[in-house]
C-alpha cells in the first residue's frame, strides 16, 4: 500500500550509518552524526551502545530530531562506543522489528550491526539457516549477518565475520560493535560509501563525510572497496580478506543520494552536479529564456545548466520543507493538490517566460507530470524538461527503494512518448558517457565499467541469486533492505 497521500514519485536510498568507538559520550556523537545523514532515510533510526559491561538498545520510528535528542532515551544509551543507523523502510518492510542496528548475544560476544546496501542472496541463505534451525526475528536481510556469524565454524570473532561475509552477495557497508571494537567492511565492490574519520582521538565510521562535518570531526580516508577494519583499544587493524574485484561505486550517489556537501571516493558531490548540469547543457540545450530547478536535488545541475549556456538560473518553483511523508488522507476532490503540498510555482520567475527545467530523474513520471502542470499555469510560454541522469531503466537491488521495472516510465516508453506524457515541448536525458564525464571519466567503458550504473544500464555487477528464482522482481525489496 502507498504510504504518501499524493503518490511516491521518488527513488529512496535506504539508509546510513554511523560508529565511533572510545568516547564518553558516544550516543550523542552518533545521534548528531545520524542527523547529518538523515537524508538517507526518514522513517526510523537506531543506536546500540556498549558501557563496557553490557549493550543498550533504542530503536524508533521517526526522524532522529524527534526521538533521540530526548534526555531520557541517550540516558538509556551509555557507554565510550556506540553505533547507529537511519533508514527508509522500503514497502512491506516496515515496523521496528526491522530497524537497526540489529543486536545478538553470541556465543563469542555480544555483537551489533548495521548495513547499508542490500544482500541479493539474503532469501536463499536465510532459508538454508532456516533449515539448519535459525529463528529469524524480521524480514530485513542485516539478520542474516548475525546468523552467518553465530553459526560459523570460525574459531575468532573477526573471522567468523569475514566467513559470514564471504557468503555473500551483492553491496554492504556496515559497522559492527562488540564489546571491545568498532568494526567496518565495504563489500568487494564498494558498491556504497564508507569512510574513517577522527574526532578529538576517537576513530569513526559513517556512511558519508557530512556526518564528520557536523561534530567537526577530521576526515581521514575512505574505506577500500572489500577492506574491513577493526578498531581496538590497540589502534586501528585494516584487513582485506576477499577476492579483489574491480571497485563498481553507485553512480547514483553522485547524481541524488549523497548529500550536496559530501566528498565521496575523492569526489566532491555538489561539483559533480554542477558538472553533470554543464554537459547537460552540451548535449541538448534548447532555446530558452530561464532555467529553473525542480528543488532541491534538480539545484546544482540547474545551476551548472545555467553557467554553461549563459542564462539565468532562477528559483522559479519554492518548495515547502515542512510537509513529511504523510500529511492528509486526501479525498478525490483534493488529490490533484497534492504536488502543491511540496512545490509551488514562483509566478513571476516564469509567466511568459521559455523555461528548461532541470531535475535529477524521472522515475514513475507521475510529479513530473503535476510539476509541468504547475509550471504552465503558472504562465510559461514553454516548458522544457533536462534530466540530470540517464533514463532510469532498471531496478536497483543494491540498496535503493526502486519501483519494479514496469512501472519505471522510461522502462515502457521512448523519450518521445514520454515527453508526451507529461506534457512537456521537449525532453532530454543526460547521456550514460556524459554521467561520466562528469565523474572525472572520458565515458563508459563497456567491458569493464567503473561505477554500478545497473538502473540506466541493466549491468548488474553481481549475481542476483534471490531475483533469479523469484516471481517478482520487487521481492528483494520487500525484505525490508539492510537499507
Amino acid at each position: 500500500m502507498d504510504e504518501t497521500p499524493f503518490g511516491d514519485d521518488t527513488l529512496h536510498e535506504e539508509c546510513g550509518v554511523f560508529g565511533i568507538f572510545e568516547r564518553a559520550d558516544a550516543a550523542a556523537v552518533v545521534t548528531l552524526g545520524l542527523h547529518a545523514l538523515q537524508h538517507r532515510g526518514q522513517e526510523a533510526a537506531g543506536i546500540v551502545s556498549h558501557d563496557g559491561a553490557q549493550f543498550h538498545v533504542e530503536r524508533h520510528s521517526g526522524l532522529i530530531g524527534d526521538t533521540f535528542t530526548k534526555p531520557q532515551v541517550l540516558e538509556r544509551l551509555p557507554g565510550r562506543s556506540a553505533i547507529g543507523h537511519t533508514r527508509y523502510a522500503t514497502t512491506g518492510g516496515g515496523g521496528l522489528r526491522n530497524v537497526q542496528p540489529f543486536f545478538a548475544e553470541l556465543s563469542a560476544g555480544g555483537f551489533a550491526v548495521a548495513h547499508n546496501g542490500n544482500i541479493t542472496n539474503a532469501m536463499t541463505v536465510q532459508r538454508e539457516l532456516q533449515r539448519r534451525g535459525s529463528i529469524f526475528s524480521s524480514t530485513s536481510d542485516t539478520e542474516t549477518i548475525l546468523h552467518l556469524v553465530a553459526t560459523s565454524g570460525a574459531r575468532a570473532f573477526v573471522d567468523k565475520l569475514i566467513d559470514a561475509l564471504s557468503r555473500l552477495e551483492g553491496a554492504f557497508s556496515l559497522v559492527g560493535l562488540s564489546a571491545n571494537s568498532l568494526i567496518g567492511v565495504r563489500d568487494p565492490l564498494g558498491i556504497r560509501p564508507l569512510v574513517l574519520g577522527e574526532f578529538e582521538g576517537s576513530l569513526i565510521l559513517a556512511s558519508e563525510t557530512c556526518a564528520l562535518d557536523i561534530i567537526g570531526a577530521d576526515f581521514i580516508r575512505d574505506i577500500a572497496p572489500g577492506e574491513m577494519v577493526v578498531i581496538t583499544e590497540s589502534g586501528i587493524e585494516s584487513i582485506f580478506p576477499f577476492q579483489s574485484r574491480r571497485p563498481r561505486f553507485c553512480i547514483f550517489e553522485y547524481v541524488y543520494f549523497a548529500r550536496p556537501d559530501s566528498n565521496v571516493e575523492g569526489r566532491n558531490v555538489y561539483d559533480i552536479r554542477k558538472k553533470i548540469g554543464m554537459e547537460l547543457a552540451r548535449e541538448s540545450h534548447v532555446d530558452a529564456d530561464v532555467i529553473v530547478p525542480v528543488p532541491d536535488s534538480g539545484v546544482p545541475a540547474a545551476i551548472g545548466y545555467a553557467q554553461e549556456a549563459a542564462l539565468p538560473f532562477e528559483l522559479g518553483i519554492i518548495r515547502n520543507h515542512y510537509v513529511g511523508r504523510t500529511f492528509i488522507q486526501p479525498t478525490d476532490s483534493i488529490r490533484h493538490m497534492g504536488v502543491k503540498l511540496k512545490h509551488n510555482a514562483n509566478r513571476m520567475m516564469i509567466e511568459g517566460k521559455r523555461v528548461v527545467l532541470v531535475d535529477d530523474s524521472i522515475v514513475r513520471g507521475t510529479t513530473s507530470q503535476k510539476i509541468v502542470q504547475m509550471v504552465r499555469e503558472a504562465g510559461a510560454r514553454e516548458v522544457h524538461m533536462r534530466i540530470a541522469s540517464p533514463p532510469t531503466r532498471a531496478s536497483c537491488f543494491y540498496g535503493v527503494d526502486t519501483p519494479e521495472k514496469a512501472k519505471l516510465l522510461a522502462s515502457r516508453m521512448t523519450i518521445e512518448e514520454m515527453a508526451e506524457f507529461i506534457q512537456v515541448d521537449s525532453l532530454a536525458f543526460l547521456s550514460i558517457d556524459g554521467l561520466y564525464r562528469a565523474c572525472g571519466e572520458e565515458e563508459r567503458t563497456k567491458i569493464a565499467p567503473q561505477f554500478c550504473d545497473a538502473c540506466f544500464t541493466g549491468d548488474y555487477p553481481t549475481s542476483l541469486t534471490d531475483q533469479d528464482g523469484a516471481d517478482n522482481v520487487r521481492q528483494l525489496s520487500l525484505l525490508g533492505g539492510a537499507g
